[in-house]
């Protein structure tokens, strides 16, 4: 891969992954509900997640989709219940001193498993795999997914650090609430704006 591509393939990365989504609001979210350290495996899953399902959508697992069409039609329907679903349980939490015990943020394998249900996920490596990769060759899948590995580390720090930086600011219950649900209407937003494209 050379210097003028390889540079092509940092800026989407960064614009892709720095950029308000699913994975960008739940951190944010967990961040703010349950701190930068109890999310770290939700940062984890997020951060890894996303390169691990580059690699067999690179290697071709977009060619199912092509010969049988009516599970990519499944695949974006459960894409948008699962997002839904996840909007209201952010909408719905509870402040953490009054949180139950059971309430914990995202797994690093729930959050690695979301990708795969992640409508502006599959947009991104689909985008990627087409600009950067187009020929399929094992080394540009590699860079692609690295790209996005170490990248998007650093953007999943961010987010949740974000989110952890306003969670003084939201010891208020009124405030929790407002950026909760603000959180899960840009989470409903965010699925929206991917769907309609």
């Amino acid at each position: 891969m050379d210097t003028e591509i390889m540079l092509a393939l940092f800026s989407f990365s960064v614009v892709t992954l720095f950029t308000p989504g699913p994975n960008n609001v739940m951190l944010m979210a967990s961040g703010a509900n349950f701190g930068l350290r109890r999310s770290v495996p939700h940062l984890l899953g997020v951060a890894a997640g996303f390169p691990l399902m580059v690699l067999p959508v690179g290697l071709g697992v977009m060619r199912l989709f092509d010969m049988f069409p009516p599970a990519l039609l499944g695949l974006q329907v459960a894409s948008i219940l699962y997002l839904l679903y996840l909007a209201w349980k952010i909408a719905h939490a509870a402040p953490p001193k009054d949180a139950p015990a059971s309430a914990r943020p995202l797994t690093f394998v729930q959050a690695a498993a979301f990708q795969w249900v992640n409508p502006k996920a599959w947009s991104m490596a689909l985008g990627a795999i087409t600009l950067y990769a187009a020929n399929r060759d094992l080394a540009a899948i590699l860079w692609v997914s690295g790209s996005f590995l170490a990248i998007g580390t650093v953007s999943a720090l961010t987010w949740t650090a974000l989110g952890t930086g306003v969670r003084r600011w939201l010891d208020q219950p009124g405030r929790l609430r407002v950026f909760n649900w603000t959180m899960a209407a840009l989470l409903v937003g965010s699925v929206a704006m991917v769907m309609v494209r």
